[in-house]
């Protein structure tokens, strides 16, 4: 454990140090400024990353290391975590350090610690529900369900998909001999723990008429997501957790379905299988099943130890060697360790391509996880251009109205410096925070067609296009200044701006 928490260091320090080589990421500009309205939920998140993200910012200042310092100290206590299953199922020395660095090579864990998303803290809360059931069941103890269920609410809290992981253990449970826990009053107490961590966003979402539900509903009726067959969603997996490195994953499923002396942990096994089948049935994306692989490396660990002692000794060597070397190939995907331009000619040598999970990625020449990371300064530097070309008396009556959450976040938090007011948006959380009191008589539109201007506007401007960069997945969005709304009021047109999706 001691050589473990030295690798959770280094892995702390070297996302620290890499993790302001580009911009700011748009999902970024999303959990920040929804800290700056605190409520127990939002239309694409529950609450507790922005409330987490304020906290720290409010500490540390707002530097892109700072916004990402949670995510850097979450993937190195995953080590941690993952080492303590590890020892739980039995693990020696050995097959502590090699769950550690299983975790260290794998690109999505990778790419958690290098960006504040709300996948960061989802690995923690899985392998936490997965390490209170270990220990329930080791010890005999159910009063370790308790803890469970604390998990399992704080991660509903984080984000919902840790439900699917929850379903799957009940089911794995309800299968094994395991099931016996279900007749202790402690897993019960857990699962009302959960439910009352949880109550507020329910409330919440109650209140607000389930945004999430509806956010969800319209994103697959878009056709948005690509969609993956169950075979392509399993390549996908190994891809994320580093080929490799997969096959111990694969080795720890294969183990916890079948090997006598992880019987008692069955179920978790079975979790997995479950988990993945609603995954791919929902359409999932293909890192939604992710934070569940710390799990089954600690078991795939503790059995590739097993059989390489004594004799096969001489491949622990070995398999430290391609697991590091694998790593470093697959790490610049998801870390910044070329400039732009050196990490486009780096990906055309590979034989592999990043998987893009949505349609709208695939025009970028970056993955989307990169590409996101440029042209917010372009963006908010033109708006702040043409909002100071409109007279002083007029500005401070004249809102700005972005297409979406990356372009209203930028502004409202890149805007700051430029003296830039807070943006008008109908996507996502935007909509909720209403018109902010402007009328609509003045308005800078981001990212519009004059035809559809001019048709609710009585004088449409054009003002320019933002500056070009060419790794952004926005570029030259246009810019129109707008007055004379047809429609009345833009309080009383608000509630068709709604844009969930």
């Amino acid at each position: 454990m001691a050589i473990v928490a030295v690798l959770a260091v280094l892995k702390f320090l070297f996302h620290l140090y890499f993790n302001n080589r580009y911009g700011d990421f748009r999902d970024e500009f999303d959990y920040i400024i929804c800290g700056n309205h605190l409520a127990w939920g939002y239309v694409d998140q529950p609450p507790l990353i922005p409330f987490l993200t304020r906290i720290c910012l409010a500490i540390f200042g707002d530097s892109l290391r700072s916004v990402r310092l949670i995510p850097a100290i979450a993937a190195s206590m995953m080590l941690v975590q993952t080492a303590a299953i590890t020892r739980q199922l039995g693990g020696k020395a050995c097959a502590l350090i090699l769950s550690a660095l299983a975790v260290i090579v794998a690109p999505q864990f990778l790419s958690n610690g290098s960006l504040l998303t709300t996948n960061c803290l989802e690995p923690l809360l899985w392998t936490g529900c997965a390490y209170y059931a270990i220990l329930a069941t080791k010890r005999d103890d159910p009063r370790y369900w308790v803890w469970f269920g604390v998990c399992a609410g704080l991660g509903l809290m984080e984000k919902y998909s840790i439900a699917v992981f929850g379903f799957g253990v009940v089911v794995g449970l309800l299968l094994t001999p395991q099931r016996k826990a279900l007749a202790s009053k402690w897993i019960w107490i857990g699962g009302v723990g959960a439910f009352l961590i949880f109550l507020p966003n329910l409330l919440w979402n109650i209140a607000n008429h389930w945004p999430f539900a509806q956010l969800m509903h319209n994103i697959k009726m878009d056709g948005r997501d690509v969609v993956l067959s169950p075979w392509q969603y399993f390549a996908q997996q190994t891809l994320l957790t580093n080929p490799f490195a997969a096959w111990i994953w694969i080795t720890g499923l294969v183990a916890l379905l079948s090997a006598q002396r992880f019987r008692p942990y069955r179920f978790l096994g079975i979790a997995y299988l479950v988990s993945f089948t609603v995954f791919v049935a929902l359409h999932g994306k293909n890192y939604y099943l992710s934070p569940i692989y710390p799990v089954l490396i600690a078991a795939g660990a503790v059995v590739v130890d097993d059989v390489i002692s004594g004799k096969l000794s001489w491949l622990k060597p070995v398999i430290t060697v391609v697991l590091i070397a694998g790593g470093a190939v697959l790490a610049p995907i998801v870390i910044p360790v070329f400039s732009p331009d050196k990490f486009i000619a780096y990906m055309s040598k590979l034989p592999i391509k990043a998987p893009r999970s949505e349609h709208a990625h695939e025009r970028a020449i970056m993955p989307q996880h990169y590409a996101d990371q440029f042209g917010w300064d372009e963006i908010v530097a033109k708006t702040a251009e043409v909002w100071n070309s409109i007279p002083e008396s007029e500005r401070s009556q004249c809102g700005i109205f972005a297409q979406d959450y990356g372009q209203a976040g930028a502004i409202d938090f890149l805007g700051r410096k430029y003296g830039l007011p807070p943006a008008l948006s109908g996507h996502q959380s935007w909509w909720l925070w209403g018109p902010r009191g402007y009328t609509g008589s003045c308005l800078v539109v981001l990212d519009d067609d004059r035809d559809t201007l001019e048709r609710k506007f009585s004088n449409v401007q054009y003002a320019g296009e933002s500056r070009d960069n060419p790794y952004a997945l926005e570029r030259r969005i246009p810019f129109f200044i707008v007055r004379g709304p047809k429609f009345g009021s833009l309080q009383e047109v608000w509630p068709r701006l709604k844009k969930w999706r």
